[in-house]
């Protein structure tokens, strides 16, 4: 037989936001209902107001036959003067021009590659916004097209940066600069929800921080690069980045070279790839436990990890914490705390 879905049963307004035409509305903070303060959190479908002064922003939406401003995500309610919007707790990364982001090629076109960068809607990097190896200087031609594969193809990690954002909010991005370009040697990881919205910002990549820089560890130096989409890229450390930060213009022929991108990894070292696996797993402890991610935090947290991993009574520290990441870091904060 047929299932008949009955529709939900309205669920009450707030009581400051209802519709009374008898009082002026107030478009202080202060009027905002303990249901839907700052420190509540709105769920999806749940009503706002069907008071008409009031205007719908993102994170909401009015349905059809209706006057009900309804929430459409998870988060707290805003108020900027008569414009009422809900902010999510977790959402996906909005690109800024000047932003270091990580990103995986999806699909290659004729002058142009689709990147993905954790953002709503794909990245471009156009074929005129890199370096040709051998450090040319001139304009992309037929040639360059045919070849635009043999410079970046599907599945590969590039470090770029955001050059410009189009009306549609897509963003290009540009690697004219020698620290920018395809990452090898190394291990990728996506910190979940570390892109935007309320939790984001609690813990997560710290933007205003410097985002690319040399870790030392017992096995040697390793690179680590903090995208602030939430995309991470530890590798081992590579002689030719440092050497690269000291070459202007008149001698960009001599520091792009064939090797630049390259889809072959170096052999590494087990004590290489086990610090990298560290520095990683460290990493998803600080997010998991909500604490920012920048150098001075990881630096930190490594060190006390191996200070940890060095002591009897440390190692027992970690089996009552457990052995996750978020185990590992609580007990190395402790210590740092205490």
């Amino acid at each position: 037989m047929p299932i008949t879905i009955l529709p939900p049963s309205a669920a009450p307004l707030p009581p400051v936001l209802q519709h009374d035409d008898s009082s002026d509305v107030d478009m202080s903070d202060d009027d905002i209902p303990e249901t839907s303060s700052k420190n509540a959190i709105i769920t999806p479908g749940q009503a706002i107001t069907d008071d008409p002064q009031w205007m719908r922003g993102h994170g909401t939406y009015i349905p059809p036959s209706s006057t009900t401003i309804t929430s459409t995500v998870a988060g707290t309610l805003h108020k900027t003067n008569k414009l009422l919007s809900v902010q999510p707790l977790r959402a996906r990364y909005q690109p800024e021009i000047g932003d270091l982001v990580i990103g995986r090629i999806v699909s290659v076109q004729t002058k142009k590659w689709s990147v993905d960068i954790a953002a709503p809607m794909l990245a471009s990097l156009p074929l005129s916004a890199i370096n040709l190896p051998g450090g040319i200087l001139r304009r992309r031609t037929a040639v360059d097209e045919l070849n635009i594969r043999t410079f970046f193809s599907e599945g590969d990690l590039l470090v770029a940066e955001v050059q410009a954002l189009h009306q549609d909010n897509t963003a290009s991005l540009h690697t004219r600069s020698l620290k920018y370009g395809k990452l090898r040697n190394g291990l990728f990881t996506s910190l979940s929800g570390a892109g935007g919205g309320i939790l984001s910002r609690k813990g997560g990549v710290v933007r205003s921080r410097r985002q690319v820089f040399t870790l030392n560890t017992a096995a040697g130096e390793i690179d680590v690069i903090l995208g602030v989409n939430g995309y991470i890229w530890v590798s081992k450390h590579n002689e030719a980045n440092k050497e690269s930060k000291d070459v202007s213009i008149t001698r960009l022929e001599e520091g792009v070279s064939e090797t630049l991108y390259s889809s072959q990894n170096d052999e590494l070292e087990p004590g290489v790839l086990r610090e990298i696996t560290r520095v990683s797993t460290l990493i998803k402890g600080l997010v998991a436990c909500g604490t920012r991610v920048d150098e001075d935090m990881i630096v930190r947290v490594y060190e006390g990890a191996i200070e940890l991993e060095a002591e009897e009574k440390s190692l027992g520290l970690l089996e009552e914490k457990g052995s996750g990441p978020k185990g590992v870091v609580e007990a190395v904060l402790s210590r740092l705390s205490g």
